[in-house]
Formats: structure tokens, sequence, C-alpha cells
């Protein structure tokens, strides 16, 4: 388990019971955050003697084939799982309350439900220090084993802000000095041209459907990633990832 330790407060998820997290990556960094609440631990003698155990974590020693029942079919559990609480709620207000000087983007979330992919964002937007991932709570995931094994830590890393209204998220935000700049294939200008040197907030909608029209409207300005005509569109984790590397080397 590694010795580094998390000091933000993170977002949580309201669901029906507790998520299990597996694998490594996964199951260490929900070990190594302060902030998350470990309830069990299944894993092979093996995998269990590598971890310093945290003091009141209920330990149970399972064989692989007893830990395939806690996991989806075929998941690579890797000989952990962990059984954790939701992370506390983070408010929009105080992940917003940054220093004058962060110029770390925001990354936005329309109504991206699949947790492969919003995994896959999450460890992305920690790769690249974002300020946060807002998400509209009624139409995103909630925490699961899939979607932590999919941001590989991210998710104790990167806090998750879930509002209720998205558009009335977007003027805060643009209160606290962000261009929102939405991601469409219709724009007529690219993201390199809609960056500005300062604060950027980053907003993708779900494929296929792309950004509602409400959301739309709450953007400063509509840009779009300079892919081929041969391709009609990315996969939007992979879209997230383009746009977030854009947004840090703009930074400088």
């Amino acid at each position: 388990m590694s010795s580094h330790k998390s000091q933000r407060r993170r977002g949580a998820a309201v669901s029906s019971g507790n998520p299990k997290f597996y694998g490594r990556h996964a199951v260490y960094a929900a070990l190594d955050n302060p902030d998350r609440r470990l309830i069990n631990l299944w894993g092979t003698r093996e995998e269990i003697g590598k971890i310093v155990i945290p003091d009141g974590l209920t330990v149970q020693y399972a064989e692989v084939n007893d830990l395939a029942r806690f996991v989806p079919k075929d998941a690579p559990h890797q000989g952990l799982v962990l059984e954790v609480a939701p992370l506390e709620d983070v408010w929009l207000t105080d992940a917003l309350a940054v220093d004058n000087d962060d110029n770390r983007p925001l990354l936005i979330l329309d109504q991206v439900t699949d947790p492969h992919n919003v995994g896959a964002i999450f460890r992305t937007a920690a790769a690249f220090n974002a300020v946060a991932v807002v998400t509209q709570d009624r139409h995103a995931p909630p925490e699961s084993g899939a979607l932590a094994k999919a941001a590989s830590g991210g998710l104790e890393i990167t806090p998750w802000v879930r509002v209720v209204n998205l558009a009335r998220a977007l003027e805060e935000i643009a209160e606290a000095g962000y261009w929102r700049i939405g991601l469409s294939g219709h724009a007529s200008v690219t993201l390199d041209e809609a960056l500005t040197p300062g604060r950027n907030a980053l907003v993708l909608g779900a494929e296929g459907d792309g950004m509602r029209r409400n959301i739309e409207e709450h953007c400063d300005q509509l840009a779009k990633l300079p892919i081929s005509e041969q391709m009609e569109s990315l996969n939007v984790s992979n879209a997230a990832a383009i746009a977030l590397y854009a947004a840090t080397v703009r930074r400088g």
C-alpha cells in the first residue's frame, strides 16, 4: 500500500448498499484515502500479506474462486475485494473555492452514465490534476467496483461533485471565473481556439445524444476536437482526455 495520503474532501454517490472495489489500484487507493470509510477486506493470503492493514478493518482470507462471487463475471479482482462506504458529499461551492491563480481545468459531464466511461474520465482527471468532476446526481452512475476499477485510483483523488440542477451549477461555475466550453462536433471553432489562459470549464455530453440544448445554452462557447471527417466522434472518455491535455498545455 502506498504511503501517500490525500488531503482533499470528495463527493459521494447515493446507492443501495455499499460498493465493493476490486483490483490492486482501486483497493490500494481506497485504503490510502483517509476520507474513505473501510468496512470489509477479502483477499488471498498472498495479496493481503502485501498490505499494512488499517486499524479496525475486518479482514477475511479467501481463495481466488471464492472472491469471484463478489465481482462481475470475469472481472479481474487480482486477489482483493474491499467493501467501502460511499465518500461524503462535496458542495460545488467548496470545490470552486480555489486560489485566484489556480487555473486547473474543471470537468462537467452532462448525463454520461456508463460507469466504465466515468471511471476512465476520473483516471484522466486525476492524471491532469483537474479541480473536480461535476455531474448531475440523477443521471450519473453510483460509486461501484466497475467504476473504481476503471478509475484506477482516480476516484480517491479528484473530487466528485453531484448537483441537482446542472444548468444552475454552470451559472455558479461562471461566477467563479471559469470560461465554459462545451464540446460539440457541430461547433465552428476548435478547442485550441476556444481555450483561455485562465480558468477553463470543459463540458461533455453523453455519447450519441451529446449535450442537452439547455446545457449548450449555459456554455460560453462551443468547440470541437479537430478529428478526421472519416470519424463522426470519439468515445467520451477519450474526448475528455484530449480536452484535459489541451487545457493543461494552455495553462502552461
